[in-house]
Parts: C-alpha cells; structure tokens; sequence
C-alpha cells in the first residue's frame, strides 16, 4: 500500500497520537473516530491503519506511554529516606508533572472504561505501581510514628485524587503562582495524614 505523499513514520506516527489525544481529551473516546483523527492529521483515514490496528490500541498506547513516562520519572528523582520529606516530594512531583499534562491526565481517568479487559488489566497494574510508591511512603511515615493513618489505601488514593483536583481549575498567571498552590496542597496532604 503507498504512502501517502509527504507522510513519514517518525512523524506521522506522533502526529496521530497527538491529534487523538487532543479529540478522545475534547470529545470522548467513543464520541472520536478514526476519520476525524485522519482529518486532524491531515491524512487518508486508511492510512492511519498504516500505524495503529485500531482505535483501541491507539488509547491504550497513549495511556501506556503516558503511565511509562510518570513511573520513570518518579523512578528518576532521589528519593528521601524521611517519610515526611518523601511525603513532600511526592506532592511536588504529582502537581508539577501532570500539570503539564492535562489531556494525558484526562484520558488517564476518564477513558478507563473504554479499555478492554486485557488492556484495562495493563493500565490498572501501572496505575497501581505509582500508588504503591506512595503507599509505600504513607506506611512508613505510619510505623515510624509520623502519620496517623487508619488504612494507607484509602488514604492513598484519597491524597492522589486531592492532588489531581489541581488539574482542573488551575491556571498559570492565577491568583496564587504554582509554588504557592504546591505550598497548599501539602499543607493540606500533610494536616490529613499527621499525628
């Protein structure tokens, strides 16, 4: 099958996975189709075919890249022994990572339902590695006699879902800087989890 004139794989191939980011982000997974991710690319809609089987694997692959990409960057960062400065950074980390990745952070939790079985599996045990780094921290701040904390889980995944609060009504040049949101949000994440 010919290329279509002009298009070449190390370019085309992220320009579709940008432009259905931008839609699935805009107007749902299912409301997207493959036509109007073609549209966007400025290709054929048969020729999209050329670098994903289907629209499904092109969801999974930018949650997939998306989970990657925030596991090997909390991988990469020096890790404090202090469950409280570890506590910290983690915060930090949250807030500042996905703030600049709003329709990634979107996709991440809108669109899990739309994920089949096996994907949805793939994607939930990345998604659980992250929680677990922090729940390793909450655990530790817990037997060290730091935190006051009933069940790290939930605790877990009530911290999480605080910090990605930020993700939808913050706004660069706002009433507070980032620093300062980022000052609040652990003063808060640090009120709830302190003996």
């Amino acid at each position: 099958m010919a290329r279509t004139q002009g298009s070449h794989s190390d370019i085309t191939g992220p320009r579709i996975r940008k432009a259905a980011l931008g839609l699935f982000a805009r107007h749902g997974y299912a409301a997207v189709s493959m036509r109007q991710i073609a549209s966007e690319v400025g290709v054929q809609a048969g020729a999209l075919y050329n670098y994903t089987p289907d629209k499904q694997s092109l969801l999974y692959r930018l949650m997939h890249e998306h989970m990657q990409e925030l596991l090997l960057a909390y991988d990469d960062l020096d890790h404090p022994a202090d469950a409280s400065e570890a506590l910290r950074q983690f915060v930090g980390f949250h807030i500042r990572f996905h703030l600049e990745r709003p329709d990634e952070v979107f996709i991440a939790y809108m669109e899990l339902r739309n994920l089949t079985p096996e994907n949805f599996s793939e994607i939930e045990a990345l998604r659980r590695s992250y929680e677990n780094a922090l729940e390793t921290i909450l655990r530790s701040g817990q037997q060290g006699g730091v935190f006051d904390i009933a069940d790290t889980k939930i605790a877990t995944l009530a911290v999480i879902a605080m910090l990605n609060g930020v993700m939808t009504w913050y706004r660069a040049g706002g009433r507070l800087s980032l620093d300062e949101v980022e000052q609040v949000y652990w003063d808060m994440v640090r009120r709830s989890v302190s003996t």
